[in-house]
C-alpha cells in the first residue's frame, strides 16, 4: 500500500499515511480530522475566492488546523492549507491532481506537500500546503506569468512556452537554472496530457534572500481523462499536440539552454517510464482512468 501524501510504500503499522508526511504537511503525526459538511461544499467553494483546473469547475477551499491542531476546518482569514473536493462537472480530480503531482516529483518538479483525504461521506479531496506563505502568517513575494505579461486574469491563454522563457530572463535571478526547469515544466506537462498550464498557473516566488525562482509546480492535472484530445494550453513553438522529440529540441535552441541539457531531461523520463506507470496503476483512480492515463504515458515518452 502507498502513502496517499508521498505515494512510497508504507512502513511498519503506518495506515494511509507516513507520519514524516504528515508531520510536513500539518505539523502533527496523526491525520486531523476533516470538519467540512459535504452538502455544503459547494456552497462554500463557490463563495471563495479563486478557480482553478478545467475550466475553473474545480473549486478550492481555504482551511486551517483549529487551535489544538486536530481538526482541519473552513479557515475565516488567511491559512497555510487548500481543500480541492470533487467536481460536479468533471469525476474524480481530488484523485488526477494527486497522482499527477506525484508523478511531477518523479520526474524531478518541485510539488508543495500534499495528501488525499477522505471526507465523511467516503468521497476523496485534495488537500495542499500553500508554499506562498508561513504558518505565522508571513507571505512570500508571488507574480503569475499572467501578472508579469501585464495581462488581466481573463488573458491567462494569451502566452506560449517561449512568452514565458522571456519572462525568466527578465526577472528571475538566475535566469539559466530556470529555464531548464521551465523546459522541464513544459515536456512533462505534455506527457501527462495537462492541458491546463497557463500563464496563471506559472508563477515566480521570492525567498527570503530576496531571490526570484519558479514557483513549485501546481494545478496540475491530466485534463485528457476528463476532456479527450485536450490540448496543451498555451504553444510549444506553434504547436498545442503531436508534439515530437524535434519540436523540443528546437524549444531548447528558443530557450538557449543547449541540446545536451534538454534531452537529458527527456531521457531522465523515459527512465522513469516503468515507475510512473506503476504509480498510476496503483493510485485510487478508478481502472479505466488508470489504464487511459498509463497508455499515453506509454506514447507520448516514446515519443520524446
Amino acid at each position: 500500500m502507498l502513502c496517499l501524501s508521498c505515494a512510497q510504500p508504507l512502513e511498519g503499522g503506518e495506515q494511509r499515511y507516513h507520519e514524516r508526511c504528515l508531520l510536513t504537511l500539518f505539523g502533527v503525526k496523526t491525520l486531523p480530522s476533516i470538519d467540512v459538511d459535504i452538502a455544503r461544499l459547494h456552497t462554500l467553494a463557490l463563495a471563495m475566492v479563486g478557480r482553478v483546473s478545467v475550466s475553473g469547475v474545480q473549486k478550492k477551499l481555504s482551511v486551517q488546523l483549529n487551535e489544538s491542531r486536530t481538526t482541519l476546518q473552513i479557515a475565516v482569514g488567511q491559512s497555510c492549507h487548500l481543500l480541492k473536493p470533487q467536481a460536479d462537472t468533471f469525476p474524480h480530480l481530488p484523485e488526477n491532481e494527486w497522482v499527477t503531482q506525484r508523478l511531477a516529483a518523479l520526474a524531478g518538479l518541485s510539488v508543495p506537500p500534499a495528501a488525499l483525504v477522505e471526507l465523511s461521506g467516503g468521497t476523496w479531496a485534495y488537500v495542499v500546503r500553500r508554499f506562498d506563505r508561513l504558518d505565522d502568517g508571513t507571505k512570500f513575494g508571488m507574480e503569475d506569468f499572467c501578472q508579469l505579461s501585464q495581462l488581466p486574469p481573463g488573458g491567462k491563454y494569451d502566452g506560449s512556452a517561449e512568452s514565458c522563457a522571456r519572462h525568466l530572463r527578465r526577472y528571475a535571478s538566475e535566469p539559466l537554472v530556470e529555464l531548464l526547469r521551465l523546459y522541464r515544466q513544459f515536456v512533462f506537462t505534455w506527457w501527462v496530457g495537462n492541458g491546463d498550464l497557463h500563464l496563471k498557473n506559472l508563477a515566480l516566488l521570492c525567498d527570503t534572500q530576496g531571490r526570484w525562482s519558479l514557483s513549485p509546480a501546481y494545478d496540475q492535472l491530466n485534463t485528457r481523462l476528463v476532456i479527450p484530445g485536450d490540448p496543451l494550453a498555451m504553444p510549444v513553438c506553434g504547436k498545442q499536440d503531436n508534439l515530437k522529440a524535434e519540436t523540443w529540441d528546437q524549444l531548447a535552441e528558443r530557450f538557449g539552454i543547449g541540446l545536451k541539457a534538454a534531452r537529458r531531461v527527456r531521457g531522465e523520463l523515459r527512465e522513469r517510464m516503468g515507475a510512473a506507470v506503476a504509480l498510476v496503476q496503483a493510485s485510487p483512480l478508478p481502472e479505466p482512468m488508470r489504464a487511459e492515463y498509463a497508455e499515453l504515458l506509454a506514447q507520448r515518452g516514446a515519443a520524446l
